[in-house]
């Protein structure tokens, strides 16, 4: 079953060329239609969900969801699941690829996009090769999601009844395909809103109360307490981190030293494999900001206040190895000329989702290196395997 794989270079080329941000995957998803048409997929089996109306932030478009009927002896096998996100980080608006020998680098100060256009261009290749070579197989559904980056909103919010429920799925992300990644961490997104009283710093301080303060202070705890960075305590491991620290549009009394701050916003996550510790990571981080308020007054007693929320972004999950799906993963691998390594990822994954959902799915690399920096770049032996294994995950009986 060889692969074109000159086809599958200039399709990657294709994708990658297309600005297609978290978010605003609608270009994307156009371009992907188009080549699947043009591999042999009819029109009437692509479609877009409507995903996009039940995730909480502006989406242009939904999943993109791709049905291909079952051919030959594997004709009525139970379907299985392909899939990959759509949208790239924001550092990747205004790439320009370019091929280098076997690899494909920026011309731009910019990321390239392999995450997650190497992904796209293995499902588009699968379909292509499928139809090309007219090989039996299994029903397939491609799953093409929109904001991965951004929350893995996409697999979180889509269908299941619109997937043809698969009794397995594969994902492709980020880094060789060899890795069989099982297993992921789970997530918390946090923010807390604090609240000061605004004065002027030069001539009545002591009736401030400065919400910097309080934020320094919350900060310092978390850090003496162990919770900040790479957490450690007991058996229990985890990370966390603050993220970007603002004055929220329109809410600090001014922006100048000479007032004592009166408002902060700030966001942050804390991560672990154990679905019970990344929880109590951000519990406290609310303990210390609620902490720190209630030590910072003014002179007449009166303290800050913060407002503290959370919400789950995923959920950990861990697969055993003697599930079907990763003894077939493993096989695969093997098959295509590789060494299986199976492994769990520190960073989420649509499969996180997938797997909440009741669908058992291994996720591999295609490629892609140094993903979400400048020095972006994707190894086109490594995408070669990655469609060569697809290929193998679909017509193996």
């Amino acid at each position: 079953m060889p692969v074109d794989h000159k086809a599958a270079t200039d399709r990657l080329m294709r994708f990658l060329a297309v600005e297609g941000v978290t978010g605003q995957e609608a270009a994307i998803g156009r371009e992907l239609t188009a080549a699947l048409k043009e591999a042999g997929v009819p029109a009437k089996a692509i479609r877009l969900d409507d995903a996009n109306t039940r995730i909480p932030v502006p989406t242009e478009t939904g999943n993109l969801v791709v049905d291909l009927p079952g051919r030959g002896v594997l004709h009525n096998q139970p379907r299985i699941m392909f899939m990959t996100h759509m949208d790239t980080v924001p550092l990747c608006a205004g790439a320009r690829p370019k091929l280098s020998g076997r690899k494909i680098v920026n011309e731009a100060k910019t990321a390239l996009g392999g995450d997650n256009r190497c992904g796209c261009g293995v499902l588009v290749t699968l379909a292509a090769e499928l139809s090309r070579q007219k090989l039996d197989h299994p029903p397939i559904t491609l799953l093409f999601c929109v904001r991965e980056e951004s929350g893995l909103y996409g697999a979180r919010h889509v269908k299941l009844d619109e997937l043809g429920a698969p009794a397995m799925a594969f994902n492709y992300d980020g880094g060789s395909a060899s890795n069989v990644v099982i297993g992921a961490v789970g997530a918390d997104r946090w923010t807390v809103e604090i609240f000061g009283r605004a004065s002027h710093a030069g001539v009545a301080p002591e009736r401030g109360i400065s919400a910097t303060m309080i934020m320094a202070l919350a900060l310092a705890d978390v850090k003496a307490g162990g919770w900040f960075g790479k957490v450690v305590k007991g058996k229990k491991q985890g990370t966390s981190n603050v993220g970007p620290v603002t004055g929220g549009e329109g809410r600090p009394a001014g922006d100048a030293t000479n007032v004592v701050t009166d408002y902060v916003h700030v966001r942050g996550e804390c991560r672990s494999h154990d679905g019970k510790f990344f929880k109590e990571i951000t519990k406290a981080y609310k303990a210390a900001f609620e902490k720190a308020a209630k030590k910072v007054t003014n002179a007449q007693g009166k303290s800050g206040k913060v407002k503290f929320k959370a919400e789950t972004d995923y959920y950990p999950f861990r697969m055993k190895e003697s599930l079907p799906v990763v003894k077939r993963a493993i096989e695969a691998v093997s098959a295509v000329g590789g060494t299986p390594n199976v492994r769990a990822a520190n960073g989420g994954l649509d499969a996180n989702w997938m797997v909440r959902h009741g669908i058992p799915t291994v996720t591999f690399g295609a490629g892609q290196n140094e993903a979400h920096t400048i020095d972006e770049w994707i190894n086109l032996d490594e995408y070669d395997r990655a469609c060569a294994l697809a290929l193998q995950l679909a017509t193996m009986r």
